[in-house]
């Protein structure tokens, strides 16, 4: 990320003004070996493969903010392979991870992992150590380290199935396991920081967060994620939740996050009410149907009427409402682009 972005970033996490309406997206993975016609064992596994995908990226669309940018990740496969998972590579697609319990009842034999040396974390470390200076050489920094959340990580332990059953079955086993997640998401971003020298920010991804009712979310997701975010003062706090429940939304704020990328399938102005004002909301284009899928117009249009909906400048980033999907052709991003500039507001 240039400077220049990340102090649009900023501004954005302080409700300021930017002038204005940014465009981000978050890429990783799943888009950019595809896209780029590389082999995702390659740009996963080889330092420059990554960091020329990434560069190429940056300089194909100089007008959009990759979130985190330059993320070293393996698809899901990164905190769980801590664990002991099993983890399945492929050229063309991202890694299949595989549960290591049968129920929650096992979780004691679970030790939290130490990110420096366990599972596929000490590369992702390595990754970061050998690319940092030329990162930085290209005018890039990395500004922003990231982690899956606690509940999704014990979803890959589990199976999102069976952790869902034993949240109900065995809710003191479950926060037993939600403490060893939240313990090795504390340290997983912690080692990141540790390994580059300019993070000011922390993105969480924890899509599970949304298949909970509102008495579930307080029981088993708020204090883990709080104790998270309030591990990093100061940082600015990203969260990526874009499953279509809002029971946590009107917590958000106390979470102490300050972007929130959620679904396309919440309208923008009610994502509002509900997150309060203190929020900068992330979408809200569709990112399969449309951004993926649909045609340049389509795009423009979307786009266009989320802007006309929210009706101001301020407290939005224009973007897919979750992760950018694989197979969006350049164009549509171009296009998203353009629709932020055709529509224009006072503040």
């Amino acid at each position: 990320m240039t400077a220049d972005k990340w102090e649009i970033i900023k501004k954005c996490a302080n409700g300021e003004d930017t002038g204005k309406v940014p465009v981000a997206l978050i890429v990783d993975s799943p888009w950019i070996p595809g896209f780029l016609g590389l082999s995702t064992i390659d740009y996963i596994q080889i330092p420059d493969v990554w960091l020329q995908a990434n560069l190429r990226i940056e300089q194909q669309f100089p007008e959009v903010i990759f979130i985190p940018g330059f993320w070293a990740e393996a698809g899901m496969a990164t905190e769980p392979s801590g664990f002991g998972c099993k983890v399945s590579f492929y050229n063309d697609r991202t890694p299949d991870v595989y549960p290591i319990l049968k129920s929650v009842d096992e979780v004691d034999r679970l030790e939290t992992p130490n990110p420096v040396s366990d599972g596929l974390m000490p590369f992702v470390l390595n990754l970061y150590k050998k690319n940092e200076q030329a990162i930085k050489d290209n005018g890039h920094s990395v500004k922003i380290v990231c982690s899956r959340g606690p509940l999704t990580i014990a979803s890959y332990l589990l199976s999102v199935t069976q952790f869902l059953l034993d949240m109900k079955l065995n809710p003191a086993k479950t926060h037993e396991l939600l403490k060893k997640t939240t313990t090795l998401v504390k340290d997983w971003l912690a080692a990141q920081c540790d390994v580059l020298s300019e993070v000011e920010g922390i993105m969480l991804l924890d899509d599970i967060v949304g298949f909970l009712s509102p008495k579930d979310y307080l029981e088993f997701a708020h204090q883990y994620l709080k104790e998270i975010f309030d591990k990093f003062d100061g940082f600015v706090k990203i969260f990526h939740n874009d499953n279509f429940n809002p029971s946590s939304y009107k917590h958000l704020s106390e979470l102490g996050i300050q972007i929130f990328n959620f679904t396309h399938l919440t309208e923008i102005n009610k994502a509002r009410e509900l997150v309060g004002d203190n929020v900068c909301l992330m979408g809200n284009v569709p990112p399969l149907d449309v951004l993926a899928r649909g045609s340049v117009q389509e795009v423009i249009d979307s786009a266009a009427n989320c802007l006309k909906l929210y009706g101001r400048r301020r407290g939005i980033i224009l973007s897919a409402g979750g992760g950018t999907s694989p197979g969006t052709p350049a164009e549509n991003i171009n296009a998203l682009v353009q629709a932020a500039k055709l529509v224009t507001f006072e503040r």
